[in-house]
């Protein structure tokens, strides 16, 4: 039988490999502030100097930064390396929306599926939290709110999910999301009826994922992604159809210049 040497770790390769770790798993998340350097090196019980190299280490990876008087801060690198061409892309191509909710569907029920397999007591407690959460919401009148906690709940099955690269795939979607890149999220809650709906399909998901019934669950994330790419649609035909309303109108007007003065009038 052949050994291998045992090589001794330095102190600041093992913080910055604890670290990544933590970055990785989703524990320590894009925005969170790192305790004072004092504090961490005394809760790692690991000296000041090992300490700072480790972190100067992850500041040059781009995983964390050092905002002058302001501490250290984890960043969003997984999801600015995934969402920057997709923010160009969605600027410059709106109809690519579907194509996002379809990529959703698909993610969506994968997410479902291993929550459902593999969630830890923590994680459905967590889970559990974030649906009252929209529950809460839905006893309110705000549709922000409730794409907010609609938000929240999907990244809590992600985590739930424990795997990292959906995790992490999944945060950088959310957060196009929120920024109203895709498009705007106001729209699934515009219609007569739709936050009733919407809150049954998460309490199907939820329900599933609690049962670790990992099959059901697949079923109703995907059958939720699949309501959202019937709404988009919906609207996008009706603003087409408006558009080309717009138009007609202005060529008839063009064409016959009392009516242009009787539109306005009416208006």
């Amino acid at each position: 039988m052949t050994f291998t040497k045992v090589k001794q770790e330095r102190l600041a390769d093992a913080i910055t490999r604890q670290l990544e770790s933590l970055i990785l798993e989703g524990v320590l998340r894009p925005g969170d502030r790192l305790p004072p350097e004092r504090e961490l090196s005394q809760e790692l019980d690991v000296s000041r100097p090992s300490l700072r190299e480790a972190l100067q280490k992850l500041e040059t990876a781009g995983l964390v930064e050092t905002r002058h008087g302001g501490g250290t801060f984890i960043k969003n690198a997984f999801a600015s390396v995934l969402s920057d061409p997709l923010t160009d892309l969605f600027e410059r191509h709106p109809e690519a929306a579907l194509d996002f909710v379809e990529f959703r569907m698909t993610l969506d029920g994968t997410v479902a599926y291993y929550a459902a397999l593999r969630s830890t007591e923590e994680d459905r407690a967590i889970l559990t939290q974030r649906f009252r959460a929209i529950e809460a919401s839905h006893a309110g009148d705000d549709p922000a709110r409730d794409a907010e906690r609609d938000a929240e709940f999907h990244l809590a099955i992600a985590e739930a999910s424990h795997n990292v690269v959906l995790l992490h795939v999944m945060r950088s979607l959310l957060e196009l999301l929120r920024k109203g890149v895709i498009f705007n999220r106001n729209v699934l809650y515009g219609q007569q009826g739709a936050r009733e709906l919407l809150l049954e399909q998460h309490r199907l998901i939820y329900e599933n994922i609690m049962k670790r019934d990992a099959e059901a669950a697949r079923a109703a994330a995907q059958a939720h992604m699949r309501h959202v790419d019937k709404v988009l649609r919906k609207e996008r035909v009706t603003e087409a159809r408006a558009d080309v309303a717009r138009r007609r109108l202005a060529r008839y007007a063009a064409d016959v210049p009392e009516l242009d003065g009787g539109a306005q009038t009416r208006s």
